[in-house]
């Protein structure tokens, strides 16, 4: 998805529009970069299109509810992906137990500051789930990471506003 389209979305849609993006973004599917999203979701709280603190209401709302579902997904087949997986690469056996002992060892802290890693924040969910990692703990850390990464990314569209704007169109 490009930056026409999404600010096409944003713009007919709303609230709405970022909701679903950002859900969709933070079930690691393909083509919805935060990095776009979310400045742009800040470019136009500070217009005036809608507040900066629904914004984020909505943006952590959608990132928590896409994150819960690919916990679930680990929670109930994560280890049978995994074991399929490791079959098929048996050479990345030894990385993805080193991840998911470290989600073990780190717990909360291991969830929250996932989520403030590229390309981690996304996936972090699953190894969490198959770990059964306690479900209160789980949305507690991940929604507290999701609004840090939140906060920094659509704090910069509203503080910087077009200047972001350019810059990403520039892109």
């Amino acid at each position: 998805m490009d930056l026409s389209a999404l600010t096409f979305y944003f713009t007919k849609y709303g609230a709405i529009a970022i909701f679903v993006i950002v859900f969709l973004e933070y079930m690691n599917l393909p083509g919805f970069p935060a990095g776009i999203i979310m400045p742009l979701s800040g470019i136009m709280a500070a217009k005036g299109n809608i507040s900066f603190l629904w914004v984020m209401v909505i943006s952590v709302s959608a990132g928590l509810l896409g994150s819960l579902v690919l916990y679930a997904l680990g929670r109930k087949g994560g280890e049978l992906f995994l074991n399929a997986y490791i079959r098929k690469f048996p050479k990345q056996k030894e990385v993805l137990e080193r991840n998911l002992e470290w989600v073990r060892n780190k717990g909360c802290m291991g969830v929250f500051l996932g989520k403030l890693i590229p390309m981690i924040r996304t996936i972090v969910s699953i190894p969490a789930g198959v770990v059964k990692m306690d479900l209160t703990k789980y949305i507690i850390s991940s929604a507290c990471g999701i609004l840090v990464w939140n906060l920094v990314f659509i704090g910069a569209g509203y503080m910087l506003g077009d200047q972001v704007f350019q810059l990403l169109g520039a892109v």
